[in-house]
């Protein structure tokens, strides 16, 4: 999140779609897009919203946001920093990067007609503090202090302290902009319906199956629509949804692949399909709750750090269609280390047994890892019982394994039920400190508070001074040492990005904004070859 002007970013290997496989001669992704046709495209999906107020969702619900609602920035096709949308300039205006102001463009209306102005800007952003849902964003908002309005068009935000990051904050979902005689300022919006100023409106909603997309014809920004309706389907696992990519019941597949069903679209090129394999920033990890007997002792979570082996959950579950990672920030971004390694090194029993011998205990350590039956794609089941091998081959551990659906895992794990539990991370802006901040503090992504007062007091704030993300890399690795010396979290792997399609479908490789979010104003569906 760096002013425009200032700042060079580094940011295109992250979200880059180089490596292109057509399964299609002559028909691709990347191929010129001709008239679309009336009839939505049907894109595929194994991630459902979890709400669809944004004051109510830091997760997957954002793809849904993305295209209803707008923010005052977000990302034009090909940019890698936040560009205008609802506003129509937006800068810092001093050069401590504390106040940052914006200026709406002229006319803007939600899509029921009602104006939005700076008034609304201002209740978008404050209801999100106001009401800090346990699932919420209000986290990205930590360093705001107020929000001032100038009029009908200029919004000033006020910050605690510097962060060249804050306009990337801005471009994220989170700071959708709703009606406020729609919204309440002091609760979540629970009726299932949806008013926005973003590309499309919601025409329907039926939870955890379909959301149809129409478009909005009050919208005023960047997006030029390449389609004229949209229509998601949301699905329990994989094998489902490449049955309906094969049979034609949907267009297009993004989150959600199985390993074997993308090894099966690379190698045996079914007819009609076509595939893009690009480097992806997502990652998988375990959090381990404090409050746990166990799972608050950190020589169990070192001990388990030791022993688990990524190579293996890569290859054996994933057929490497992901990477092993060794630190909470992915490769690609500025200030990956490999922290992980540096200091575990190769999994070893013998030394798990000695961390846990010094710490006095000679006992195998029995605990209970969650897992989310239908988030992160099938081999999330798998990968559960792999890590269940590894460490009760150890001979050092007992896994008991449970697993529970998307929107009653969440609620389990902000109650603090589970001692250790498994989250997948979708960048909310390609940015290393968007994989460390998030997840330190008393109120975080997590809904599980991790004090780190170095972390937090000092080496992100001083970070977050620096426009040029280059000179933040010593701050950041010093704050991934912490993170595994503490060994709260534990990187277990990262993705890459595949898109499926039927071979009448273009636009995919422009549809992915660089926080892996997809556009879906972007696809548009041949009518001639």
């Amino acid at each position: 999140m760096f002013k425009r002007n200032r700042v060079r970013r580094r940011v295109a290997a992250a979200v880059s779609l180089t490596s292109l496989i057509t399964l299609l001669p002559g028909c691709g992704l990347l191929s010129d897009a001709g008239p679309d046709d009336s009839s939505p495209i049907v894109v595929g999906t194994t991630s459902a919203p979890s709400t669809l107020d944004p004051a109510g969702a830091w997760d997957g619900s954002w793809e849904l946001f993305r295209n209803v609602y707008q923010t005052l920035l977000a990302y034009p096709n090909g940019a890698t920093t936040p560009q205008p949308d609802a506003a129509e300039s937006c800068s810092f205006t001093d050069s401590t990067s504390r106040t940052y102001r914006c200026k709406l463009r002229a006319g803007l209306k939600f899509a029921d007609g009602h104006p939005l102005d700076a008034e609304a800007v201002r209740h978008s952003i404050d209801r999100i503090r106001t009401i800090n849902a346990p699932s919420g964003p209000a986290g990205l908002l930590e360093g705001l202090d107020r929000v001032e309005t100038r009029g009908a068009r200029e919004i000033v935000f006020h910050l605690k302290r510097p962060d060249a990051t804050f306009p990337f904050v801005l471009a994220t979902p989170a700071m959708s902009l709703v009606d406020p005689r729609e919204y309440p300022a002091n609760s979540l919006r629970k009726d299932g319906d949806v008013h926005g100023s973003g590309p499309y409106r919601l025409a329907s909603y039926d939870e955890g199956k379909r959301a149809v997309l129409v478009r909005n014809d009050q919208y005023e920004g960047f997006a030029e629509r390449e389609n004229k309706a949209v229509t998601i389907r949301y699905f329990q696992d994989s094998a489902a949804m490449v049955e309906a990519l094969r049979d034609k019941s949907i267009d297009v597949t993004y989150r959600g692949l199985a390993a074997n069903d993308i090894l099966t679209l690379q190698r045996q090129s079914p007819a009609g399909l076509q595939l893009v394999d690009g480097t992806g920033t997502d990652i998988s990890y375990l959090v381990f709750n404090p409050k746990d007997r166990w799972a608050g002792n950190d020589a169990v979570r070192k001990a388990i750090a030791q022993v688990v082996d990524r190579g293996a959950i890569a290859h054996k579950v994933y057929r490497d269609t992901v990477e092993p990672l060794y630190s909470m920030v992915p490769k690609g971004l500025t200030g990956h280390a490999t922290s992980y390694f540096d200091h575990f090194g190769e999994p070893s029993a013998g030394k798990a047994r000695t961390i846990l011998a010094e710490a006095g205990i000679r006992q195998r350590v029995p605990l209970t890892f969650w897992y989310t039956s239908d988030r992160y794609g099938s081999e999330t089941g798998v990968m559960f019982r792999e890590l269940k091998r590894q460490l009760e081959a150890s001979g050092l551990f007992t896994i008991t394994l449970r697993a529970r659906p998307w929107k009653t895992y969440v609620t389990g794990y902000q109650k603090g039920e589970y001692p250790v539990f498994g989250r997948g991370w979708f960048p909310d802006f390609p940015d290393a400190d968007n994989f460390i901040a998030p997840f330190v503090g008393e109120h975080n992504a997590l809904g599980t508070p991790y004090v780190s007062k170095r972390i937090t007091g000092e080496l992100l704030p001083r970070s977050r001074a620096q426009g040029d993300r280059a000179q933040v890399v010593k701050d950041l690795t010093a704050a991934q040492r912490i993170m595994v010396e503490d060994a709260r979290l534990i990187p277990l792997w990262q993705g890459r990005q595949y898109i499926a399609a039927s071979e009448d479908i273009s636009g995919g490789e422009r549809a992915l904004d660089p926080s892996t979010i997809m556009m879906m104003w972007e696809l548009n569906r041949k009518t001639s070859w």
